[in-house]
C-alpha cells in the first residue's frame, strides 16, 4: 500500500524541491574534522575496527575527530582491547556512494564494521527497496572484500523531528527515513552478520551541532557508548 505522504510528493513537488535546495545549503554549513582516520591504540585481545558512512561517521558537528564518533568509540574500546581502526566516510555519501568508495581502497581486515547510512539515501528519495538491495551489496561487499565478521548498522535519526527542516518537507522525510529504518532492521534479522543499532539519543539542543542538523560532541559520546558494548558483545 502506498503511503500518504508518497502519494503527495507529486503535487508537492515543486514546495518540496525549493525547501530542500534550501536544506542542504544548510546542512552544508560545517566541515569535516581534522584529526587521524587511522591507527593503532590500547591493549588486550586485537580488534579490527572498520567504521564507514556520512558526514555522521565522519564526524561533522565536532571541532575534531578525537571528539566526533570514531575517536571517542576508538577510546572507549581501547580501554579492553588492543583496536587497530580506519574511518572510511564522507559528508553526502550514500549507500552506493559508499560502495563505489569501498571498492577502491585497499582491503583492510576487519572484525567489526561500524556504518553510519540513510540519511541521503532518504534525501535522496531512495525507495525501502533500493535502499534494502544497496545495504544488502554493501553487506556482500564488508564480508567477501574486508572479512567483516560482524556489522553495526547504527539507526536512520529521527528526521521528522528536526525543527530545522520546514513542513511538509520534513513530514515526507521523516516517514521515509522512518520506512528505510524499519527496512534496516528487518534487513538485520535475516542476515546473522547484521545487526541494527537504534540510536537512541534524546532529541534535545546539547545533543545537536550548531547547525541544527548534524550530532554534537555529547551526541558523539553518547553514541559511542550505545556501541562500544555492542562491538564487545559480538567478539
Amino acid at each position: 500500500m502506498i503511503a500518504a505522504d508518497q502519494l503527495l510528493r507529486i503535487p508537492l513537488a515543486p514546495l518540496l524541491i525549493a525547501q530542500g535546495l534550501g536544506v542542504r545549503r544548510r546542512a552544508h554549513t560545517l566541515s569535516e574534522p581534522p584529526g587521524q582516520r587511522h591507527g593503532s591504540t590500547g591493549t588486550g585481545p586485537q580488534l579490527r575496527l572498520l567504521i564507514i558512512g556520512d558526514s555522521a561517521a565522519a564526524g561533522v558537528g565536532a571541532s575534531h575527530q578525537n571528539t566526533a564518533l570514531a575517536g571517542q568509540l576508538v577510546a572507549e574500546l581501547s580501554q579492553s582491547h588492543s583496536v587497530t581502526w580506519q574511518l572510511e566516510a564522507a559528508t553526502s555519501a550514500t549507500t552506493p556512494i559508499a560502495i563505489r568508495h569501498l571498492e577502491t581502497i585497499a582491503p583492510f581486515q576487519a572484525d567489526v564494521v561500524v556504518s553510519s547510512l540513510g540519511v541521503n539515501d532518504t534525501t535522496r528519495g531512495f525507495s525501502h527497496t533500493t535502499w534494502r538491495t544497496n545495504q544488502s551489496a554493501l553487506l556482500d561487499l564488508l564480508t567477501a572484500k574486508f572479512g567483516a565478521r560482524h556489522v553495526i548498522a547504527s539507526g536512520l535519526p529521527p528526521m521528522g523531528a528536526y525543527p530545522k527542516i520546514p513542513q511538509p518537507l520534513r513530514w515526507v522525510i521523516g516517514q521515509q527515513a522512518a520506512r528505510l529504518d524499519a527496512a534496516l532492521a528487518d534487513l538485520a534479522t535475516q542476515y546473522p552478520t547484521l545487526e541494527h543499532l537504534a540510536l537512541d539519543i534524546p532529541f534535545e539542543p546539547r545533543f545537536q551541532a550548531t547547525d541544527g542538523y548534524h550530532p554534537s560532541e555529547a551526541a558523539y559520546t553518547l553514541w559511542a557508548k550505545l556501541l562500544a558494548p555492542r562491538i564487545r558483545a559480538a567478539l
